[in-house]
C-alpha cells in the first residue's frame, strides 16, 4: 500500500492543518492512482525540530517557516 511521508518543522502547522495535509495528499494521490488506491494510501506528517533541517546556505528554523507561512 502507498505510504507518503511529509516532513515539516515543528510548531508551524496546527493539528487541523496537518489533518488537512493528510486528507488532501491522499485524495490527490487517488486522483492519479484511482479510488481503490486512495483508500489504501496512508500519509504521515513528521515534525522536525527547529534548527535540525537546512540547506547549503542556511539552517531552517520554526520562526523562519512561520514567517514564510505568514507571507503566503
Amino acid at each position: 500500500m502507498p505510504l507518503i511521508d511529509i516532513h515539516v518543522l515543528e510548531g508551524v502547522f496546527s493539528d487541523e492543518e496537518k489533518a488537512q495535509m493528510i486528507a488532501g495528499t491522499a485524495k490527490a494521490f487517488g486522483k492519479v492512482a484511482g479510488k481503490s488506491m486512495q483508500q489504501a494510501t496512508s500519509v504521515r506528517v513528521h515534525e522536525v525540530k527547529s534548527g535540525h533541517w537546512g540547506g547549503a546556505e542556511s539552517i531552517w528554523t520554526t520562526e523562519r517557516a512561520l514567517q514564510l507561512k505568514a507571507d503566503g
